[in-house]
């Protein structure tokens, strides 16, 4: 499994899936939800109205995600996940964990090769850049990661190949390699 940190616009990321840190009502926001919506077009739009409709009538919640395809994008899917707001008391660490792990089963499910993330959490959401790092890179080794073998040669064969981590600045950047480094991930 490769990783890579990238400073990048993760809608202009080509990616099997991207993953859209999407607010639980599904129907766009600001930030990398707003982004992903406008680039998709209004038929990603359309597609979340769909699922607020019939599978997800009390919207996604906090650590779930459910995709549904990219319309406009490079990347072929998009995986909706809806961080916890530590403005709003949700400070759990799992909670982010899981917005993580479970973008990654569903890719993994889908039968996925690529999957690229946002820092999801950071920003609006209250969650420092460095703990939001620690927390995925963590659950990113512990989901790659089989009994004796290196965290970097884990997934099986047909599974994920790479996880690509698409950050606004160098700093950032910095700051999910190192994470990654001291989760054990080659980067």
């Amino acid at each position: 499994m490769r990783m890579l940190i990238s400073v990048t616009d993760l809608t202009q990321v080509g990616a099997d899936a991207i993953v859209n840190a999407a607010n639980s009502s599904l129907l766009g926001g600001g930030g990398v939800d707003g982004a992903i919506h406008r680039a998709a077009g209004p038929q990603l739009l359309a597609a979340c109205r769909e699922l607020r409709a019939s599978a997800l009538p009390e919207g996604l919640a906090v650590g779930t995600a459910v995709a549904t395809p990219s319309f406009n994008l490079p990347a072929r899917w998009v995986i909706h996940t809806v961080g916890p707001n530590r403005y709003a008391g949700q400070v759990a660490p799992s909670e982010l964990a899981a917005c993580f792990t479970n973008s990654l089963h569903i890719a993994q499910g889908m039968g996925l090769h690529s999957i690229a993330f946002p820092a999801i959490g950071a920003g609006a959401y209250g969650w420092d850049m460095t703990e939001c790092a620690t927390i995925a890179c963590r659950a990113f080794a512990v989901l790659t990661s089989q009994p004796g073998q290196p965290a970097a040669d884990a997934f099986p064969t047909g599974a994920i190949e790479e996880i690509i981590v698409a950050v606004t600045s160098e700093s950032n950047a910095r700051i999910w390699r190192d994470a990654a480094q001291q989760a054990g991930l080659t980067v």
